[in-house]
């Protein structure tokens, strides 16, 4: 393995590349496509344990999923349905769902399987929280009566994270200790770590912070976290979660366009390697602070997205 891997958080952006940049009419840096590493960066540890505890491998699930695709016309109709009413390429919905069923979880035969797994989680009762304090009586805190002023659910929910990482984090408040975890895995993970959330393996906290979007987008009713079982039920629903897969790719985007001057919207396995990160505003910052005052650099997918733009060749045809 190369010696620039340095951890499996490599799809952080915290590395970077000196490439050939074309800089657009508005001063945006258009990324090209393809991957910037010759060679795939590292697989995590533990995807890799996963998957030999399943006794299976990485190429067949990359196979399982990519036949999938190949297969369910309807699944790939609302896939494209979906990137159009969020005006991203299609290619970067499919790409998250390779990602995703190749690296964390096996993809079911069938679209239906993931509407079967979505109904049984319908009128279950489970709340968000950590020990006895649930979600609401955490946010009441005073540590977070700055998050009161944001508007709309991605800035007041980026906020809380924010205030936790700063204040809660690994730190004992008011006689309670906190884990040293990120906010998502503490509080919205209600059953165990590693649960699975549907075709797009979306976080619930994800989803959360995207639901004023995805409410003005689709239509579809926003969540919220005094109600656990629906936020489950919509990002487990493949009509719902596609709806949010977009709007998580199309966020990621817009984000790199403005805070880094980078569009990415040619590369699916950029979006795909944020998607599968997350923080895309920090990263893009990091990101920013690089290129200040000298030569640009490109942002480098991680494992995950070197395996989507390494497949494009097989995938792009599936959108036909």
């Amino acid at each position: 393995m190369k010696t620039f891997y340095r951890f499996a958080f490599i799809g952080a952006f915290g590395l970077f590349c000196l490439s050939p940049l074309a800089a657009m009419a508005d001063g945006v840096v258009k990324v090209p496509p393809g991957n910037r590493y010759e060679e795939q960066p590292q697989v995590p540890g533990a995807s890799t344990r996963r998957t030999k505890g399943a006794r299976t491998t990485f190429d067949a699930k990359y196979e399982k999923v990519r036949d999938l695709l190949a297969t369910d016309k309807k699944l790939v109709g609302k896939i494209k349905a979906a990137a159009r009413a969020y005006g991203i390429d299609p290619m970067h919905i499919v790409g998250a769902i390779v990602g995703e069923h190749t690296y964390n979880v096996d993809a079911y035969d069938r679209l239906q399987s993931y509407y079967i797994k979505a109904a049984s989680y319908a009128g279950n009762t489970f709340r968000f929280g950590y020990k006895d304090e649930s979600i609401t009586q955490f946010l009441d805190r005073p540590q977070f009566d700055e998050c009161d002023t944001k508007t709309g659910s991605y800035a007041s929910w980026s906020c809380v994270e924010r205030i936790w990482d700063k204040r809660f984090r690994g730190e004992t408040v008011d006689g309670v200790s906190f884990p040293n975890n990120r906010f998502s895995a503490v509080f919205f993970q209600p059953f165990y770590a590693g649960q699975t959330f549907g075709l797009g393996q979306i976080n619930p906290l994800t989803a959360l912070m995207l639901t004023d979007k995805v409410s003005r987008v689709s239509g579809y009713p926003k969540l919220d976290a005094n109600d656990a079982a629906s936020v489950y039920q919509a990002i487990m629903d493949p009509d719902i979660s596609l709806a949010y897969m977009a709007a998580i790719l199309r966020n990621s985007i817009e984000v790199y366009r403005s805070v880094a001057g980078m569009d990415i919207s040619d590369n699916p396995g950029l979006t795909a390697t944020l998607y599968n990160v997350g923080n895309p505003e920090v990263r893009a910052a990091a990101l920013a602070a690089r290129n200040r005052g000298g030569k640009a650099q490109l942002p480098e997918e991680n494992y995950y997205g070197w395996l989507v733009n390494d497949k494009l060749s097989e995938l792009r045809p599936l959108l036909r």
